[in-house]
C-alpha cells in the first residue's frame, strides 16, 4: 500500500504537461462551419486546404480571388460539387482564413 501511496504522490508532484496549443485560425474555420466540407489534409466534400495552398503557391492574384470564391461561392475548380456562398462570414475572418489556407504546405 505504501508504494502505491508513494507512486501517486510522485505523479501528483509532477508539474503537468503543457497543453498542445489550439490552432486559432482552425478555431476561426470551425467557428464559421468551414471544416463541414473541408479539412487540413484530406478532401472531404471541398478539397483539402494543403491542396489548395499547393494548387495557388505563387499566384500573386490567389488571395483576392480565393476570397471572392470564399464568399461568393462557385463551382467547377475542383469538380461539380458547388461552394456555397458564404455571405455572412465576416469579410475580415475570410482574410485571415484565406491567408492561412495560402501558407499551409
Amino acid at each position: 500500500m505504501k508504494k502505491h501511496a508513494l507512486l501517486f504522490a510522485t505523479l501528483v508532484a509532477l508539474p503537468a504537461a503543457p497543453a498542445l496549443a489550439a490552432d486559432p485560425m482552425l478555431e476561426l474555420a470551425q467557428k464559421n462551419a468551414c471544416t463541414a466540407c473541408h479539412a487540413i489534409d484530406k478532401k472531404l466534400v471541398g478539397p483539402a486546404y494543403k491542396d489548395v495552398a499547393a494548387k495557388y503557391k505563387g499566384n500573386a492574384k490567389a488571395q483576392a480571388m480565393l476570397e471572392e470564391k470564399v464568399k461568393k461561392g462557385g463551382v467547377g475548380v475542383w469538380g461539380q460539387v458547388p461552394m456555397p456562398p458564404n455571405s455572412a462570414v465576416k469579410d475580415e475572418d475570410i482574410k485571415k482564413l484565406v491567408a492561412w489556407v495560402l501558407s499551409l504546405k
